[in-house]
């Protein structure tokens, strides 16, 4: 195995619950709301969020997304504070951490000469949470669906990030990823072998590998 491609969300990072955060956020703005309703205006950004993520391929798409996003959760909390104050409290909210093992797991795949890629259905922003998180430097590329304008299940995502890895044939590299269709079906159908990352224990469909943890890239 010369290349593992790893999606993002659910498989190197998780997303810390918002809603607390939004509760505090818009309360040291002045505003009260219950963490209840905060849970529900979030829910439906993410919903929002998913169906247009690859809008921001570039710094100003996401600057638009980001600011549509906030017009969401201003209409479903029904508050009149401005929607800059609102997307401030939003993108406060949203706070994501690496699972605990991807660090030492990245390590020992390069340790063994794999080339890593990051192969994620984000916008332009999975750049800054790799930075942040500190996962950036232990890969060696990022394409995300916005920026290449395509995303996964598609087999021209997996083919890029082939590229990226200096040309690595499909027959010698690995996809781990969290959903069973755009991860595992999608890198199958572009002749990459797959493993799903089911973190919740969830039982994979037949004649399909999967792990509870990174570590299963390792001991497997």
């Amino acid at each position: 195995m010369r290349a593992v491609l790893l999606d993002a969300l659910g498989t190197l990072v998780e997303l810390e619950r918002p809603w607390p955060h939004l509760v505090a956020g818009l309360a040291a703005r002045g505003v009260t709301v219950t963490e209840g309703d905060a849970r529900r205006a979030m829910l439906a950004e993410m919903a929002y969020y998913r169906a247009n993520h690859d809008d921001a391929s570039d710094r100003a798409g996401l600057a638009d997304l980001r600011r549509r996003c906030a017009e969401v959760v201003r209409a479903e909390l029904g508050t009149e504070l401005p929607v800059a104050d609102v997307e401030a409290a939003m993108l406060a909210a949203i706070r994501f951490r690496p699972y605990p093992e991807v660090p030492g797991v990245l390590a020992a795949l390069r340790e063994r000469g794999c080339v890593l890629v990051v192969v994620s259905n984000w916008d332009v922003s999975l750049h800054d949470v790799l930075d942040r998180t500190r996962l950036r430097e232990r890969v060696d590329a990022v394409v995300t669906s916005a920026e290449l304008g395509v995303g996964k299940p598609e087999r021209a995502i997996f083919a890029h990030a082939l590229e990226l890895a200096g040309g690595v044939p499909a027959a010698e590299a690995l996809h781990a990823g969290d959903d069973v269709a755009a991860d595992v079906e999608g890198a199958r159908a572009a002749g990459i072998a797959a493993v799903l990352v089911a973190r919740d224990g969830e039982r994979p469909p037949p004649g399909v590998r999967a792990i509870a943890t990174l570590d299963g890239l390792i001991s497997g």
